[in-house]
């Protein structure tokens, strides 16, 4: 898969009683279509989290971040700087 489109996890609208705390709430969603097609869908991200899809945001620039789901960026392989060849 080449695009994906980005997912934010907001658990606070599920759980009972006090809202959960999610460390890492963006992830990537296989995007089918264009990513700005998808803004606002509710979607399943390659890690399995239930996602609400932000078409504005771009999964590239969003995954890098410290905030971005772990298994996300390892399944999609972003954020990972090549080593020079020596």
């Amino acid at each position: 898969m080449d695009t994906y489109a980005v997912g934010f996890a907001r658990p606070d609208r599920w759980s009972r009683g006090e809202p959960a705390h999610h460390s890492h709430p963006w992830h990537a969603v296989e995007a089918h279509r264009l990513p700005s097609e998808l803004d606002g869908e509710i979607e399943l991200a390659v890690c399995g989290a239930i996602v609400q899809i932000w078409g504005s945001q771009k999964w590239d620039r969003v995954g890098a971040g410290r905030t971005a789901c772990p298994t996300c960026q390892e399944v999609t392989s972003v954020g990972k700087a090549l080593t020079p060849a020596r």
